[in-house]
């Protein structure tokens, strides 16, 4: 009989990190009400390199400062249509990129997408949680310690 692999548990909020895209730490809400995973950012373009679709985007990582700025890329995945939360539909670039939390890394399909009003700057949706996670969702950060101070050794922007 085959056994299913031990699921972790995962607070209602964590701290990740996005290493190949350069991004040290991001506050994510962890939301099963949602299907696909999206990153904030401001502003993106789509050009060609070595005949690859790619994907350029901008994002202020901490909530509430915007001296710190990252530049980004990632091939593009394509293009799909997401609803929010208030039932509005709108198609949105998406990437695959490797995300870290505490020692687990998994890859992760995630669209880009304006957040700046939101408390989170990422929200990793049950997509991306399915199966390794259990959420706990009267808890948070239990899979690590916050990330905001690896931006300190970053040059500001």
């Amino acid at each position: 009989m085959e056994t299913k692999p031990e699921k972790h548990l995962i607070g209602w909020r964590e701290w990740l990190a996005l290493p190949d895209l350069g991004i040290p730490g991001v506050k994510a809400k962890i939301d099963t009400g949602a299907r696909s995973s999206s990153l904030h950012t401001h502003d993106y373009e789509v050009f060609q390199r070595d005949g690859n679709d790619i994907v350029r985007f901008h994002l202020y990582p901490l909530v509430k400062t915007d001296n710190i700025k990252l530049t980004c890329e990632a091939p593009l995945l394509g293009y799909r249509k997401v609803k929010d939360s208030g039932g509005h539909s709108q198609t949105r670039p998406f990437i695959r990129t490797r995300a870290l939390v505490g020692n687990i890394a998994w890859d992760i399909d995630l669209s880009l997408t304006n957040r700046e009003n939101m408390k989170f700057r990422m929200l990793l949706g049950r997509a991306a949680l399915a199966k390794l996670f259990n959420v706990a969702p009267s808890s948070g950060y239990l899979l690590g310690k916050s990330l905001r101070k690896a931006y300190d050794k970053r040059p500001q922007s």
